[in-house]
């Protein structure tokens, strides 16, 4: 039977670096192994399910993912049988099955994953100033355009033809 006894953290910790056999080693070992499973089950996914998927445990030859909502599951199902199939030939010979939950915590973890992925891809593009050229055309674009649209067009011109100017007294 198990020593089911409050101890000391010290303890634990002294233990588990004193011997390879501590109860935090085999902690450790596990958590280290599901990350490695988990990296190797997110190669084999499609990238659009990355933030959405992740290995929960591995246990009695069933691998357990968990993902965030209905619609990233079935997603999720639509690509088991290529995922058991792969994991079996490299990784996991003893696999079974593979059994899918819902995680709603993942939800919040993969839509700020997503943000800043967006946001970097909003400041790349941001970054790209427009050509002399290029404020030109719009300027003459303008010219022909109603009231309201010619206005919205000669302030994006100013701003192209500033980027261009500025870029150039950087130089």
């Amino acid at each position: 039977m198990r020593d089911s006894r409050p101890q000391l953290l010290d303890v634990l910790f002294d233990d588990a670096s004193a011997a390879d056999k501590g109860p935090l080693h085999n902690v450790q070992q596990r958590a280290v192994a599901l990350l490695k499973l988990n990296r190797a089950v997110k190669g084999l996914l499609p990238a659009q399910l990355h933030p959405w998927c992740r290995v929960a445990n591995f246990r009695q030859g069933i691998l357990v993912l968990e993902t965030a909502n209905a619609s990233w599951m079935m997603r999720l199902r639509y690509e088991q049988p290529s995922l058991l199939s792969a994991l079996r030939a490299q990784i996991l010979p003893s696999l079974s099955s593979i059994d899918i939950r819902i995680n709603p915590a993942l939800m919040a973890k993969g839509n700020s994953q997503v943000q800043s992925t967006t946001k970097m891809a909003e400041n790349e593009q941001k970054s790209v100033p427009l050509s002399q050229q290029s404020a030109d055309s719009l300027r003459g674009l303008a010219a022909r355009s109603p009231e309201k649209l010619r206005m919205i067009l000669e302030r994006l011109a100013a701003l192209a033809g500033e980027r261009a100017n500025a870029t150039s007294h950087d130089k």
